[in-house]
């Protein structure tokens, strides 16, 4: 149905197992990359026709593997037309209560693993003259939020690095998405490292009375075909990024009083 290929990061749960069930079924050449394999296989055998999946194992902290990756990714299908950047990990802890070593450990997942793929991937792009990166930033990379320090920095810093190469690029017609979803109904915050460094391992309540990750995907899906510089998605809570720029005293005084981990 569709010659493209799509490759996606962190697609073994949440809003990547549902990006690539849509993208799948509207008949696009996948390939699905996070560390839990076996996830992975699962969804490739659940296919509508599996032999359009190629599963590629990825861990974003291991960085000199970012070249051979690449290569594997390109030989699997011949090409790759879109990277969706959707790997990453969130935070739920004070910062005065995090460890450095987490904070660095959150930036390098966050904002090296991705920016050192998609720089691995550039050049492929360059050649075809062609390509797209979608990132899977946050609302928190507008505005910061309690709880989320290195979480958010690590969100700010993708925006400055991917307008950036929008704007170095545009010649070679790479588009750049930003994408920023609010409170989804995913696993991201049981995931989340505290300042310990250990998992959370409890459900946000509002992430769990978010949106869902299929209506999240097709969002997504649709800001992607309609090439779209940046995207916010979820509920009320996406008009936040209005009210910091218009009106940032009042936001911050809101955000100080607001029930936020």
């Amino acid at each position: 149905m569709n010659q493209k290929t799509i490759w996606i990061t962190g697609a073994s749960s949440g809003i990547g197992e549902a990006l690539y069930k849509l993208y799948e079924k509207k008949g696009y050449k996948l390939i699905i990359s996070a560390r839990n394999v076996k996830a992975l296989e699962k969804l490739k055998n659940s296919a509508f026709n599996p032999t359009h999946t190629y599963v590629l194992p990825l861990d974003l902290n291991d960085t000199e593997s970012f070249q051979s990756k690449c290569k594997e990714a390109i030989e699997a299908f011949g090409q790759v037309d879109l990277l969706i950047n959707n790997g990453g990990i969130s935070q739920r802890s004070l910062a005065q209560e995090t460890r450095l070593e987490v904070d660095r450990k959150i930036m390098e997942v966050n904002f090296f693993g991705t920016i050192g793929l998609s720089k691995a991937l550039l050049p492929h792009f360059i050649k075809n003259k062609k390509g797209h990166y979608a990132v899977v930033s946050s609302l928190v990379g507008k505005f910061g939020s309690p709880y989320r320090t290195a979480y958010a920095a690590s969100k700010h810093a993708l925006h400055g690095f991917f307008d950036s190469l929008r704007a170095e690029h545009y010649k070679d017609n790479i588009k750049v998405t930003l994408i920023c979803p609010g409170f989804i109904r995913t696993k991201v915050s049981i995931n989340a490292l505290t300042g310990d460094g250990s998992v959370l391992n409890q459900m946000d309540e509002a992430q769990e009375k978010g949106m869902s990750p299929e209506k999240c995907a097709l969002e997504i899906f649709s800001a992607l075909e309609k090439n779209k510089e940046e995207v916010l998605i979820g509920g009320k809570e996406k008009y936040a990024v209005y009210l910091k720029r218009f009106f940032p005293s009042l936001f911050s005084k809101i955000l100080r009083k607001a029930k936020v981990r």
